[in-house]
């Protein structure tokens, strides 16, 4: 008799529990479960951060890690790119428009087609992508929008789609340069998928005078009827190659999350998308894919990402957490998720609080109170070494706490409020903030411990509603508010301060947690309160997965991480209690119970 060591060059292992490493394909015996376990692959969708702009009927471009999305609804010109977390914005697109085809990659996309009411009308227009800009190309024969594409910014293919009058089956091909006529498609449809190569393309789905599930597979020169989908749609987005496809969402009657398969003839079902959406883009391969966009009752900014591997993603998420026993907005917070700090802040009332709690994961409790009940300021430090200065109606006051007491220290030389604190207890930085008087401040004071001096260093815009995140030689202090709303974001090296890379959406009083090369950005004024999430390398911000509730004014967990943040407090329409922590993508071994079923 064969065995398992003869077969796979493996020992069935004796565990006490599962390994953390990849096994796909080995098999254990958990000696605690009293189970045989393996690792194998699977398929499915996981939420990614979302889009800066909602939108649906959008061209895609690239992989599930380089991705590119432009145009849409509304006649957009934004074009962003996703680097496998989350969307930065690029260079806008010459001709706003819907309903066009992309393909290429993110350096090297093309854009053609398309429906824009500045034209009037549909379109021929056709552009191309470098990494950051767009340049207008030479022209399609026949104006039409919702087509398929395929191929690259070289060798493109365009067919189908809608016309003034009708549904179109033309083809055209693109050298670079110039579109010219191709074979035409045995079916005339609109609002097909398209995937593959110049020379070996695949359209499907679309609507005639109905929904349709054909399939026709290209050659470079002749279009040949193949397998139909398993679902009849419209709207669908698409990824992969002519012989290892992937098809996903679209609509019948209603929304579709369904996805399926295509080996080169024939669909098959695969898991689910986990929103429901039609016109929505789709790029990279048939096991690693992304889809983002698309019509959901409105326009979405919804983003997932299809794998099939050995190992479950779980996206970035923010999840609810234990209430603040005192609500209040304009509070400062410091410490890490699972050991937290809130401090001061206002009341529902209005009143300056001197309320301090202590978080520990899943529940706040009461602590030693402030000497001073302020409001609109910032602080920084961990759970049992924190700092604050500043605030309203104490613009020079300082406390220290020491994990049990609040004790006062040197005062500010400059009286302001919503300042920006980073750094710690015994080397803290504050900068920006409102006063004296009306002014929008743009002075920087360092802390020793005991003492703030004055630095001849400057903020290059004076501001309120900043906020501070790093060290006191490596700090960032993030939005804020003159006579608008900011996006502007500088970088502090312990001696002066330059431009770093601006915020997506300017805010003022948002949370923060991490450091100056890996920080996370959440919540505040956009002018009205908000929900977005923010990731931040050191030089480039990106989407991140929204909040549970928009707020501005929270406390918030400096001392956290990037992929590990707590938020609290703030005001919506009031102040609020609310508690949410934030936990970056995870990935895990996807063990399955083997039975003798």
């Amino acid at each position: 008799m064969t065995t398992y060591k003869e077969i796979f060059g493996k020992y069935v292992l004796n565990l006490a529990s599962d390994p953390t490493s990849d096994a796909e394909g080995q098999i254990w015996y958990n000696t605690t479960s009293g189970t045989f376990k393996s690792v194998v692959a699977s398929a499915a969708w996981s939420s990614g951060s979302p889009l800066l702009t909602a939108r649906y009927v959008l061209g895609g471009a690239g992989t599930q890690t380089v991705g590119l999305g432009f145009g849409g609804s509304g006649n957009s010109t934004s074009t962003e790119k996703y680097n496998g977390s989350g969307w930065a914005t690029s260079g806008a697109m010459n001709t706003g428009r819907s309903g066009l085809a992309g393909v290429g990659t993110q350096t090297a996309a093309l854009g053609f087609g398309g429906y824009s009411s500045a034209i009037p009308g549909r379109t021929t227009a056709t552009e191309k992508f470098n990494g950051s800009t767009w340049t207008s190309s030479g022209n399609m024969a026949t104006a039409r929008n919702t087509l398929g594409g395929a191929g690259t910014q070289t060798a493109g293919l365009g067919f189908g789609g809608q016309l003034p009058s009708g549904k179109s089956n033309s083809t055209e091909l693109f050298n670079g340069t110039t579109w010219t006529a191709g074979g035409n498609m045995n079916t005339a449809r609109n609002a097909l998928g398209g995937l593959g190569t110049q020379t070996a393309a695949l359209g499907f789905g679309g609507y005639t005078t109905t929904n349709v599930a054909n399939t026709e597979s290209y050659n470079g020169t002749t279009w040949t009827a193949s397998g139909n989908l398993n679902t009849a749609r419209r709207g669908a987005a698409a990824a992969g190659t002519q012989t290892a496809g992937l098809g996903f969402g679209g609509t019948t009657t209603t929304n579709l999350a369904v996805t399926e398969l295509y080996d080169g003839s024939v669909w098959t079902n695969s898991s689910n998308m986990v929103t429901a959406r039609n016109y929505l883009a789709g790029c990279g391969i048939q096991t690693t894919a992304l889809a983002f966009g698309g019509e959901a009752g409105t326009a979405t900014a919804v983003t997932e990402e299809y794998n099939v591997a050995s190992t479950v993603i779980t996206g970035a998420a923010w999840a609810a957490g234990g209430n603040l026993n005192t609500a209040r907005a304009n509070l400062a917070g410091a410490g890490t998720q699972t050991a937290g700090l809130a401090y001061g802040g206002s009341t529902p009332g209005g009143t300056p609080s001197v309320a301090t709690e202590k978080y520990n994961g899943s529940t706040w409790t009461s602590v030693n109170n402030m000497n001073t009940g302020r409001y609109a300021y910032d602080g920084s430090g961990t759970q049992t070494a924190a700092i604050t200065a500043g605030g309203n109606p104490s613009p020079t006051a300082t406390e220290k706490y020491d994990g049990t007491t609040w004790t006062t220290s040197g005062s500010l030389n400059t009286g302001r409020f919503n300042m920006a604190i980073s750094g710690t207890q015994t080397a803290a930085l504050g900068a920006g903030g409102y006063g004296p008087s009306t002014t929008r401040s743009n002075v920087t004071e360092s802390f020793n411990g005991s003492t703030w001096t004055s630095s001849p260093a400057t903020l290059s815009t004076g501001r309120y509603g900043v906020r501070g995140l790093g060290t006191q030689t490596a700090s960032l202090a993030v939005g804020g508010y003159t006579t608008t709303v900011l996006s502007n974001v500088e970088s502090y090296n312990g001696t002066s301060w330059t431009a770093g890379g601006n915020l997506l959406r300017a805010t003022n009083g948002l949370g923060l947690s991490g450091n100056s090369t890996a920080a996370l950005g959440f919540a505040g004024y956009n002018p009205a309160v908000s929900s977005y999430s923010y990731s931040y390398d050191g030089s480039v911000w990106s989407t991140s997965a929204n909040m549970g509730t928009a707020r501005g004014d929270i406390g918030s967990s400096k001392a956290g991480t990037s992929s590990s943040a707590l938020a609290s407090g703030g005001y919506t329409t009031t102040r609020v209690a609310t508690t949410e922590a934030f936990t970056g993508e995870t990935t895990a071994n996807n063990y399955k119970t083997i039975t003798t079923s």
